[in-house]
């Protein structure tokens, strides 16, 4: 049995590198000459020069948390998709909301290849538990599905009840759907009195798998593995039999960036997560998810070569309110640009007597007062609200990507 999807899977980084970034040059061209947004936003690229990751860190990064504001502004995806609406296969909404297409062609998200990382096969019967109702989540497992040759279970959401008979009856022998569903339905075939002992492997995503969910589904006779994919982007990593992180996908480039910026962190700094896709229909160039993470170091015992994620580890949009007004990661990330001295900040909002308080806090070789009184300006012009500065040591603040920490008591 093939231990790999394809060769892709344990090229050189190198090989990975430069085949990426030659198809990276070619996407551009093609999203500036068909995407009325990156036309716009790529206006000044040169495609010929983003031959390495600095190079692309130089682009600007298009956030998930705009697109509902460009779609409304230019309906019905904002000017990012390369081809007419009227000629994309599907259209699907998620909260927002948000409209994502799809277009033609097996395998769209490239779901297959964390699907084989799974254990799944030709010859095997998926129960696929997402929804495809307006959401393409269940699309998504379906098409990777197929391009395995597994027959399709289209079980969706809910009826508990009605799953579990299909699941003693039909005896698939995969599951996919969330971790905590299939839990459900175990469970639920036993008060009934019914089997599911047909099912041995499983892809879940969509939720945590703490290890103990994780090894109470294995006692109950299912082997599963996580996957981390958006309804924009299709798959972006996986997880393998070594269940040490999630090895990104060979069809997207991961970047992980400073929570509100654009540059990439440092090696072991918690980012938020920035993907680049090859979709031709969809060619999504520098898309900040939104989601945190970071990398884990060297490479997989598995023998998949791509980077390791560390799996989910929040959320980077920490916008908050403070005496009435919204301060945002970006504004931060100002602050912070205008002030070479500042290694990393973290904006601490706390509350006394009933009044918001706002405390930069900078890891600096050294601060001062002068130094305080010209970040506190900075703050003040940028935010339109006043902070205090305080320094704190080199390597001293929390590394989980947090730029605005909220530790008010709110009810």
């Amino acid at each position: 049995m093939a231990k790999h999807f394809d060769a892709l899977e344990t090229r050189s980084p190198e090989a990975r590198e430069a085949a990426l970034f030659t198809a990276l040059r070619d996407q551009i061209v093609h999203a500036k000459a068909n995407a009325p947004y990156f036309a716009k936003a790529l206006r000044d690229i040169d495609p010929r020069a983003v031959t390495t990751r600095v190079k692309l860190a130089e682009l600007p990064v298009t956030r998930k948390s705009e697109v509902m504001k460009l779609q409304r502004e230019a309906p019905p995806f904002g000017g990012l998709t390369a081809i007419p609406a009227h000629r994309v296969a599907n259209i699907y909404q998620s909260p927002g909301p948000l409209y994502e297409p799809k277009g033609f062609g097996l395998d769209y998200w490239r779901f297959a290849r964390a699907m084989f990382a799974a254990g799944l096969r030709l010859g095997d019967i998926v129960h696929n538990t997402f929804s495809y109702h307006l959401t393409p989540a269940g699309a998504m497992v379906e098409s990777g599905a197929h391009a395995l040759g597994c027959a399709v279970i289209a079980a969706g959401t809910g009826n508990t009840e009605l799953q579990v008979q299909i699941l003693a009856e039909v005896k698939p022998t995969a599951y996919v759907g969330t971790p905590s569903f299939l839990k459900i339905l175990i469970e639920k075939a036993r008060e009934l009195g019914l089997s599911t002992a047909s099912l041995k492997k499983g892809l879940v995503s969509g939720e945590a798998l703490p290890s103990p969910l994780r090894a109470a589904l294995k006692d109950l006779g299912v082997a599963v593995y996580q996957c981390y994919a958006t309804a924009d982007l299709g798959l972006i990593a996986y997880e393998s039999e070594a269940m040490e992180g999630l090895i990104v996908d060979e069809g997207v480039i991961v970047e992980l960036v400073e929570p509100g910026g654009t540059k990439p962190v440092a090696e072991g700094e918690v980012g938020e997560v920035v993907v680049t896709t090859f979709t031709k229909e969809y060619p999504l160039i520098r898309f900040g998810t939104g989601d945190l993470s970071a990398y884990l170091p060297g490479q997989s015992p598995c023998g998949r070569t791509n980077a390791r994620l560390r799996g989910w580890l929040g959320r980077a949009d920490q916008s908050t309110k403070v005496r009435g007004m919204f301060v945002h990661p970006s504004q931060i990330m100002a602050v912070l640009g205008r002030h070479p001295e500042i290694k990393k900040g973290r904006l601490v909002v706390t509350q006394a007597g009933g009044r918001d308080q706002m405390t930069l806090h900078c890891e600096t070789e050294g601060g001062n007062e002068a130094l305080a009184a010209a970040i506190a300006t900075t703050i003040q012009n940028v935010a339109k609200l006043r902070g205090e500065v305080v320094f704190a040591a080199p390597g001293s603040l929390a590394n989980d990507g947090k730029l605005i920490d909220d530790q008010r008591k709110l009810t």
